[in-house]
């Protein structure tokens, strides 16, 4: 997939790429409510048994891929050759690990709060991501998916001007860079410190949270440096930090995925609420990992739905694409083949008029990377 007969338009015509007049109406789009009740009930449901599962089974897997890997070199004298195979399974399953404590961010994990910023804090400060403040600024996004003023992932940006630069280059070489970078400045114009329980978000009503969080950051940075010292820094390297790193490619690959292709509209604060942007994101598939990253592809459940749990939202999709078939937004082309064109896109194209309403990436029949290079 990828062209445009292969994507759902929802309401309005997009051929423009900006449009600064009011937006025709075809039909009246259903309320949440109302999407809600053509869903299984059971699917809104999660229990901490079938939670708890998902992560014991992970973490026995990441043991086990550790404990594989550290036999695999010290038996075979060219066993260091197997380290890339060992990095895209361990940076997979880093993955895994970020998509359960995603979930507890959502309280889709469990009913019981402090079990979802336990767990979540857990698995998130394993593969060095600061949970609490991540949890804020990640329900903020799902507040406001695909509003041009208020959204702060991959969102188009009034007014700027872009300029080749080398940065472009790495990052789409090299996206999991971009993590670290949102991690530390959040994304322009709205930047935020996660590491920062001052910040406002995190300050008048989250400074405890935040901080314990960041507590056990500082406490994971502790126990990597005993293990340095301990065993070595190279062995750190090769065995924890570049996984996370493939863990952050695959969160920023999947992220910007989730909510840019050529039909999928971002809207002004004026045009846009919360059914239209919450259905403005992409279904896709992850090829054999899918299931691996619990099946974070199925994203327009998720954003309608942040209380359905992940083992539920294949079959909350699948009765929503029954039910209502013309709001599907589904992309089967291959993942970095969508990553490569419409990483190329989203550089060229994301510069906007200050007062567009409505805004949709265009095919762009040359498609080159004029702005990366």
């Amino acid at each position: 997939m990828g062209e445009e007969d292969d994507q759902t338009f929802i309401e309005g015509d997009y051929a423009q790429q900006q449009d600064t007049t009011p937006l025709p109406v075809q039909y009246q789009l259903p309320t949440l409510s109302e999407i809600k009740t053509k869903l299984p009930s059971h699917c809104f449901r999660s229990t901490v048994r079938q939670s708890m599962s998902y992560v014991i089974k992970d973490i026995i897997y990441v043991i086990l891929t550790f404990f594989i890997m550290f036999q695999i070199e010290k038996l075979f004298k060219y066993g260091y050759l197997f380290f890339p195979i060992y990095w895209y399974i361990q940076g997979t399953l880093y993955t895994a690990f970020f998509i359960l404590g995603h979930d507890c961010g959502h309280s889709s994990f469990s009913s019981y709060p402090l079990l979802n910023d336990t767990v979540g804090t857990l698995l998130h400060t394993w593969i060095l991501v600061p949970y609490y403040a991540w949890k804020l600024t990640h329900n903020h996004h799902h507040k406001n998916t695909n509003n041009i003023d208020k959204d702060a992932v991959f969102c188009p940006q009034r007014g700027i001007v872009d300029e080749p630069s080398f940065q472009n280059y790495l990052l789409y070489w090299f996206p999991g860079i971009s993590w670290f970078y949102y991690l530390m400045f959040g994304y322009r114009p709205r930047g935020i410190n996660h590491f920062n329980p001052f910040e406002p978000l995190f300050y008048n009503k989250h400074f405890i949270g935040a901080s314990l969080s960041l507590a056990t950051y500082l406490g994971m940075c502790y126990l990597m440096y005993i293990y340095a010292i301990s065993v070595g820094f190279i062995s750190l390297i090769t065995y924890h930090l570049i996984p996370v790193f493939i863990f952050a490619c695959y969160i920023v690959i999947i992220t910007m995925l989730h909510h840019t292709e050529i039909d999928v509209p971002w809207y002004g604060d004026s045009e846009w609420n919360n059914v239209k942007g919450q259905l403005s994101t992409v279904d896709r598939h992850y090829g054999h990992v899918h299931s691996i990253i619990h099946s974070i592809g199925t994203h327009q459940i998720h954003h309608l739905f942040t209380k359905v749990p992940h083992y539920h939202l294949e079959e909350a999709t699948e009765q929503f694409r029954k039910v209502y078939p013309d709001l599907v937004r589904i992309n089967n082309e291959p993942i970095l083949v969508s990553f490569s064109r419409m990483f190329k896109t989203f550089i060229n194209q994301r510069s906007i008029s200050h007062d567009a309403r409505v805004f949709t990436y265009t095919k762009d029949e040359d498609n080159t990377i004029k702005k990366i290079f």
